[in-house]
């Protein structure tokens, strides 16, 4: 099970203090979510289930050569993003800065052991607005065009 929240920058950190992955995905399906992933140089299928802050995720390791070989089936663009890896207490934010054709979104997820943790949780100051429940900001939403430019 997969629970996080999704919010808007309103104050973005000093990044170079802070680790990151480079990530490419594409979306085989997006009802339901079918993902495949490159993260730096491991390569990963995914699949997501319905719902928005609490959802059920299951992951499985792809090579190379199957990664390569479904990318040219996904549907719409590939996401591409880096993902920085901030630590917030107890919990890890995962600040996203996209490119590509998402470029200029920056947006920021923190996952949560329990929904009660999630809807506790109170953001820091530089977090801007909660986009949990707008399906715009969800990456498989993202893929045929930019909906904020």
């Amino acid at each position: 099970m997969e629970i996080e929240k999704k919010f808007l920058i309103k104050d973005l950190p000093d990044l170079t203090k802070y680790e990151y992955v480079d990530i490419q995905q594409g979306y085989l399906s997006t009802s339901p979510v079918v993902r495949i992933r490159k993260k730096n140089d491991r390569y990963i299928l995914t699949y997501k289930g319905g719902g928005l802050m609490a959802r059920e995720e299951l992951e499985a390791a792809l090579d190379k050569e199957s990664y390569e070989h479904l990318l040219e089936k996904i549907d719409g663009h590939p996401i591409t993003k880096r993902r920085y890896l901030i630590p917030l207490n107890k919990y890890t934010v995962e600040l996203d800065v996209f490119s590509g054709h998402m470029d200029g979104l920056i947006m920021a997820e923190v996952e949560f052991p329990s929904i009660e943790e999630a809807n506790s949780f109170n953001p820091p100051d530089w977090f801007g607005e909660e986009v949990t429940e707008d399906r715009r900001y969800h990456n498989s939403n993202m893929i045929f065009e930019n909906p904020f430019k």
